[in-house]
């Protein structure tokens, strides 16, 4: 059986951004807007972060300050992830 990473785990270098929304909902968003979500727990958010990053808890940075998904972003994807 072929295990497949999630897309995103092929940039071991991208930052993954974690905090709260001006509602208190916890926001993971990663830097070039590759991939993101609201979640109700912290714990939630950075079991999600780490998944996505390929378990890098070295790239999460969590704001101090509040942060709101945004999933409008166009994902700055270079040609040598879109051939992974």
């Amino acid at each position: 059986m072929k295990l497949v990473e999630p897309p995103s785990c092929s940039s071991l270098s991208t930052v993954v951004l974690i905090g709260r929304n001006r509602r208190g909902q916890w926001i993971v968003q990663e830097q070039n807007g590759l991939y993101g979500g609201l979640f109700v727990s912290r714990a939630q958010a950075i079991k999600y972060a780490l998944f996505e990053n390929g378990q890098h808890p070295e790239t999460i940075v969590e704001l101090p300050r509040e942060i709101e998904l945004d999933m409008g972003k166009t994902p700055n994807i270079t040609v040598a992830q879109r051939a992974a």
